[in-house]
């Protein structure tokens, strides 16, 4: 397992797929990482297995290795090493102490945050810069209260990332949270550490996630590291177009198992939804390969019925 620098040895660049061991991967999960390994093997890169479980709080026992055998019973394969943050945290620490001069404590709370946001003069939820400018003698007040968390000072930087779905995307750099105020490294600086020492050049993820991308490029940036050509694909959602979770209804591998559905009717599944299979057309991995055009991927969620046995016909 990696504890530092682990650098691409090929020099081929890389895709990865990052689930977090906190719930089991649904249709929505599994589709994004059938898409992250089309887009890193059509390429020529490698593709690289992250397990992002910084949060102790939320991590499952045992779900890690679950997820690992869905993402194998769908015959997804990746590459080493498998990377697993919390055996990472050295690596966090020389970015948070590389970043030292360009941080500030912060001791807001969440709700704070969103009322200050939520303010009428307000029109963007950024970060107010409440703490930016604090004194050493009220932050030490502040200190005896609430333990800080650490914030980028991005001074009004603002930063365009290219999207393959999405095209250029251009916003202000926030104040953005890099060590939350458990003293564990927030997801933000995580993920750019990550990418930048396991040679990830290609970041294929939800949709969801592309406001974040801003922050993470220009950190990359502020790291020395290169920006990683990106692409936010469209998420999976139930019938009320709220993103997929596993309340609803046989979402996952083992639900939609104990219904007869076996990982190769999944495939075709997600194949049909992405439209590169027809009905009970077999769809392993290397088929769809054959087929894959980035700009043919629908650009709009898929709709999960809450009988998603309907997407088999």
């Amino acid at each position: 397992m990696p504890g530092g620098s682990t650098e691409d040895p090929l020099g081929q660049g890389a895709g990865r797929y990052a689930p977090s061991p906190t719930g089991e991967l649904h249709l929505g999960n599994l589709r994004t990482a059938v898409l992250a390994w089309l887009f890193a093997r059509s390429t020529g890169r490698r593709l690289l297995l992250r397990i992002e479980d910084l949060d102790s709080s939320r991590v499952r026992p045992g779900l890690a290795e679950q997820q690992c055998a869905d993402l194998a019973a769908l015959e997804l394969e990746f590459d080493e090493p498998l990377i697993v943050q919390s055996r990472r945290m050295a690596a966090y620490e020389r970015a948070l102490a590389t970043l030292a001069e360009r941080s500030y404590e912060c001791f807001c709370t969440r709700r704070e945050i969103a009322e200050a946001a939520s303010a009428p003069h307000r029109s963007v939820a950024r970060y107010p810069g409440t703490c930016r400018d604090l004194t050493d003698v009220e932050r030490a007040i502040r200190r005896a209260v609430r333990s800080p968390a650490l914030r980028f000072r991005a001074d009004g930087a603002s930063m365009t990332v290219h999207d393959l779905l999405h095209g250029d995307i251009t916003g202000p750099v926030d104040d953005f949270v890099i060590r939350r105020n458990d003293g564990v490294p927030a997801y933000n600086l995580a993920v750019v550490v990550d990418d930048a020492d396991t040679g990830v050049d290609q970041v294929v993820r939800g949709d969801d996630l592309l406001p974040s991308a801003i922050n993470q490029a220009f950190l990359a940036r502020v790291l020395g590291s290169s920006v990683p050509t990106y692409a936010h694909v469209p998420l999976a959602v139930n019938a009320q177009g709220v993103r997929l979770a596993k309340r609803d209804g046989a979402v996952t591998l083992a639900d939609l198992g104990r219904l007869g559905v076996d990982p190769a009717e999944v495939m075709t599944m997600i194949a049909k939804s992405l439209q590169m299979a027809q009905p009970g057309e077999p769809a392993g991995p290397d088929r769809l390969l054959q087929r894959f055009d980035p700009a043919l991927i629908p650009r709009e969620p898929w709709i999960v019925r809450a009988g998603p046995l309907d997407s088999l016909s």
